[in-house]
């Protein structure tokens, strides 16, 4: 049981956090520790963790905005893509990895609902932090087809790269449940299912019309 991962509800609009620890080394990190920083600080003192990193997923303040008060708080470093908006402690390219006591988080640069979006892997437990690459049903939203082709690419690299038993664990709760797996994903979601670019950028573009449809939230 020294592995230690809890998915936390931290507000704003459904979002969600991550705690990821070890509870041997008796170290963590919070993924995205936005609204509510202090939820993390109360589960890591619950798990007897002291918070050494802080990881975020990309730089949209709705997932950055509890940077500096869990920095004030722990001391702890902020690790981010190194084209974040804000620059962090230790910028991070694709493959870089962060190590957390004997575990390590693995970033995959996943560029297309931002320019910065890092996906953490974690490849022993199969674990995905997707931020809002991925959701339950859903993709992040792109506001040019320039975007939205960058997300298609970094989707289907995502879904080569990673085994599909994998458990993807998004930034918010947008779908009918807050976690998937990849292989779930890959038959349920429908912007996955999408033939080709041409069709996932026309699904974008009817997305409103395509859920009332089908009866989707």
């Amino acid at each position: 049981m020294d592995f230690i991962f809890e998915q936390i509800r931290v507000g704003g609009d459904r979002n969600l956090g991550y705690l990821v620890g070890d509870r041997a080394a008796h170290v963590a990190a919070a993924v995205d520790p936005a609204f509510s920083p202090g939820l993390f600080l109360e589960r890591a003192a619950a798990q007897g963790l002291r918070i050494e990193w802080i990881l975020n997923t990309h730089g949209h303040g709705d997932h950055t905005n509890g940077n500096a008060e869990m920095k004030r708080k722990t001391g702890a470093r902020i690790a981010a893509h190194a084209g974040a908006p804000s620059p962090p402690d230790l910028a991070l390219e694709d493959g870089d990895e962060v190590a957390v006591g004997s575990f390590a988080l693995r970033a995959l640069h996943v560029p297309g609902h931002t320019k910065d979006h890092l996906l953490f892997f974690l490849p022993a437990q199969r674990v995905a932090i997707t931020g809002d690459l991925l959701f339950v049903g859903k993709v992040g939203g792109t506001s040019t087809d320039e975007e939205a082709r960058a997300e298609w690419a970094s989707l289907h690299r995502v879904l080569r790269d990673l085994p599909p038993e994998t458990t993807v664990w998004p930034g918010h709760d947008y779908g009918c449940r807050p976690s998937s797996t990849l292989a779930l994903e890959a038959l349920a979601n429908p912007f996955l299912r999408a033939k080709d670019v041409a069709q996932f950028l026309a699904l974008k573009r009817d997305w409103a019309a395509f859920k009332q449809e089908h009866g989707l939230k």
